[in-house]
């Protein structure tokens, strides 16, 4: 047995932002200052990256625990018990009447979303809020929306540190940085984990690259998998210093909102496994692909039966 699916054994922590969203969907041209726009359709679910990563492990059928804070307000009571439906236990978030939980709003149509947070509680995460005698009940650390997570980032290196050195693994998903810096810290963060998982938009700006195996390979620091999600494109990935590409899956894109985190929910659900680098990215592609058949980011994610089917496939065609 892999050590890798020795650790799954012991669960995932996601370390993560959390708040509710309220999505519009179908725009005919995107709002200007000073006018109004009608949409096609509303809903209103569970937001935020680490959340919704969260829901999609837990959907495949991995053990997942979430370590974050929300207000004692109702959009806090809304999230902590969505998530707590699908299976992911919320034992461990902090609910502080002191704060008031985000909230994202998200103008999508069946190219691309646009997205207006507010941050609120998901500033507060510190790393001295996730203590060693935590991180020892899980095998592996996830934490997403590196740049919104002001509290937790300039303390995510140690945490990450600490997190190795009692065994686990960890995983980083940046979202995008609305100042538009990529970083600082950014590259010593990376040193210490294992699976980095940006966009094709993230890769190019932390890398300075457009073109994706140089990309890739600015990156290659002899530790961190590369898992780059390319949209229409597919994935990639460095295995052994080669490229390694996954096709896109063919679906019809209801909304695109999530897809990214449903993305990292299939790779890490059997990368964790132990399971080799293309097969986690058919996985990856095949988990955010789902999730764009409905509206929010976790109205159709898969779960474990629908990916091993798929899997079973794919190996079948190789």
């Amino acid at each position: 047995m892999s050590t890798n699916a020795t650790r799954a054994h012991s669960g995932i922590l996601v370390a993560g932002e959390i708040n509710a969203d309220l999505i519009c969907q179908g725009y005919r041209e995107f709002p200007r200052p000073g006018r109004e726009i009608l949409v096609d359709q509303f809903a209103m679910t569970l937001g935020s990256a680490s959340a919704i990563c969260s829901v999609g492990l837990a959907r495949l059928g991995s053990a997942v625990s979430f370590v974050g804070k929300v207000g004692a307000d109702l959009w806090g009571d809304y999230c902590t018990e969505f998530l707590a439906r699908f299976g992911v236990d919320t034992s461990l978030i902090v609910r502080d009447p002191a704060l008031q939980t985000g909230l994202t709003i998200s103008i999508s149509s069946e190219a691309d979303r646009a997205l207006v947070t507010y941050l609120g509680a998901i500033r507060e995460l510190r790393e001295s809020d996730i203590s060693d005698a935590m991180l020892a009940r899980f095998g592996h650390l996830h934490v997403s929306s590196f740049f919104l997570q002001e509290g937790l980032r300039p303390g995510l290196e140690r945490l990450f540190t600490r997190a190795k050195a009692l065994g686990l693994t960890t995983s980083l998903d940046t979202g995008f940085d609305p100042a538009e810096e990529w970083g600082p810290g950014l590259a010593e963060v990376l040193s210490v984990t294992d699976v980095f998982l940006p966009n094709e938009v993230e890769l190019a700006a932390i890398s300075g690259s457009d073109a994706i195996l140089e990309a890739l390979q600015s990156l290659d620091n002899g530790l961190t998998v590369t898992a780059a999600k390319l949209g229409a494109n597919g994935a990639a990935a460095l295995a052994d210093g080669r490229l390694v590409e996954c096709p896109p899956m063919p679906v019809k894109p209801v909304d695109t909102t999530g897809a990214g985190d449903s993305f990292n929910a299939g790779f890490l659900h059997c990368w964790v496994r132990g399971e080799d680098i293309r097969t986690c990215l058919h996985a990856g592609v095949f988990a955010g692909g789902k999730s764009t058949e409905a509206m929010g980011g976790t109205g159709s994610q898969p779960d474990g039966e629908a990916l091993d089917a798929y899997l079973k496939d794919v190996r079948t065609a190789r």
